[in-house]
């Protein structure tokens, strides 16, 4: 993963930005509890209090790009959140206001201000519009029909500024009694360092153009094709790919409901296990179905090159779990720490994992919840003093994106037999051979 530089927030600047976003939490929490007392007088839940999926749009647009992101990656989580909350937050995904058109133009002349206008015809008007970019249809002079990703003005500024204050959150919050040995600040700079990578749109022309490669042999999958000399600092230029649908259920039918999570779940595990470039913001924003029901991603921003010790061990785990043997996704968590505490209890540790395995092997969508999963992993560990690679963040935040929507989509899908047939194909796991032959 390119390193991003980040860039000192001026004092004042930080500031304001602080104030900003306690006075408008504050205001809106304020809101929320009375909304709640009403709804809790009247005996009605129904858009009110927390259930306001309007309200929590309007909170994390006002807070910014950042709070925006994260509505997107909960507006997937239909599984565990109010459908009233989850269908407006989709909204987030490619609806969110664009700028002015004078600022829209003005970020876009001026990324072409040291090298010939390439288009023929740029139409102003975005036809999608996220918390980072907007889109735009346009024509080159030698008549492509393209789409131009063109960065928010001043996005760079608001998001470098929150970084720096998630991070002195983080350093509050590593100083509890109970969270005091977890590795909070390094698990920020790996996580916060990739969402601030969205602001690199060279890096994001390169990953187009390198899951285009790995993925090529999908023929349901399609990615647009960069063009590398159109390209500049603040705009992705590809190839324009129209006549899709959004990836909603209710616009297939059960048989091609099966076969799209089918090839969702095969395109990300040969993402996790096999490539090691893993896309961590598949939410219906970026992902779309063609009139043949072929898989289309539009958007590379949020993509992570995962360490190859990390990308062997998500795997080995992956696996293990799917044959439920608890002991030995213990012995690869224990052997993969980032950190494990002098006092740890390794054997407690085990015995609690190979609980929660047996507990969990071989559940459809519909039973298994990987959140739930993660939140007892995550436990444990820290009960238990074993400290975890921040970069298996990336792993799991790409699962837990695409779980909620697979879920709406079919719940008789087994998530860890898909995996199979791709683990297969890499190197086989610690303690797996046997099983692998047959």
């Amino acid at each position: 993963m390119r390193v991003i530089t980040t860039r000192v927030a001026g004092l004042p600047g930080l500031v304001l930005r602080c104030v900003r976003v306690g006075a408008t939490a504050s205001g809106f929490g304020l809101v929320f509890v009375g909304s709640a007392v009403a709804a809790r007088l009247s005996r009605s839940t129904r858009g009110r209090g927390l259930h306001d999926g309007e309200r929590w749009v309007r909170l994390l647009t006002r807070l910014g790009p950042s709070y925006i992101k994260i509505g997107q990656l909960l507006s997937t989580r239909r599984d565990l959140l109010p459908e009233e909350v989850t269908s407006a937050l989709g909204r987030l995904t490619d609806a969110a206001r664009p700028p002015s058109r004078r600022r829209i133009e003005r970020a876009v002349r001026h990324a072409y201000a040291h090298r010939p206008w390439p288009f023929r015809e740029f139409n102003w008007e975005p036809v999608a519009c996220g918390s980072i970019a907007t889109v735009h249809e346009a024509v080159t002079l030698d008549g492509r029909r393209v789409a131009v990703k063109v960065r928010r003005p001043g996005i760079d500024r608001v998001m470098h500024r929150d970084f720096t204050l998630t991070a002195l959150a983080m350093r509050l919050l590593g100083r509890l009694p109970r969270l005091r040995r977890m590795p909070f600040a390094l698990m920020h700079e790996q996580v916060g360092g990739a969402i601030l990578q969205q602001l690199d749109f060279v890096a994001e022309a390169e990953s187009l153009a390198a899951l285009r490669r790995n993925l090529a042999e999908f023929d349901n999958l399609r990615i647009p094709a960069p063009l590398p000399e159109l390209c500049t600092s603040e705009t992705v230029v590809m190839e324009y790919i129209d006549d899709l649908m959004r990836f909603e259920p209710a616009d297939l039918d059960a048989d091609t409901r099966r076969c799209v999570v089918r090839a969702v779940l095969a395109a990300v595990y040969e993402m996790l296990f096999i490539d090691g470039l893993v896309h961590c913001d598949m939410h219906p924003g970026n992902l779309y179905v063609d009139r043949s029901a072929g898989l289309v991603v539009l958007d590379a921003g949020f993509v992570v090159r995962l360490p190859e010790t990390v990308r062997r061990s998500f795997a080995d785990f992956f696996i293990n779990m799917a044959m439920g043997d608890g002991w030995m996704c213990a012995h690869i968590v224990i052997e993969s720490a980032a950190q494990i505490a002098e006092d740890c209890d390794l054997e407690g540790f085990r015995a609690g994992l190979r609980t929660l395995v047996e507990q969990t092997s071989g559940s459809r969508s519909g039973d298994f919840d990987l959140a739930r999963f993660a939140g007892h992993l995550f436990d444990l560990q820290r009960r238990f003093g074993l400290y975890p690679a921040p970069e298996f963040a990336f792993p799991l935040l790409s699962l837990l994106v695409i779980e909620g929507m697979i879920k709406n989509f079919d719940a008789d899908v087994d998530f860890q037999a898909e995996a199979v047939p791709v683990l297969r194909r890499r190197n086989v796991p610690r303690g797996t051979a046997s099983v692998l032959k047959g």
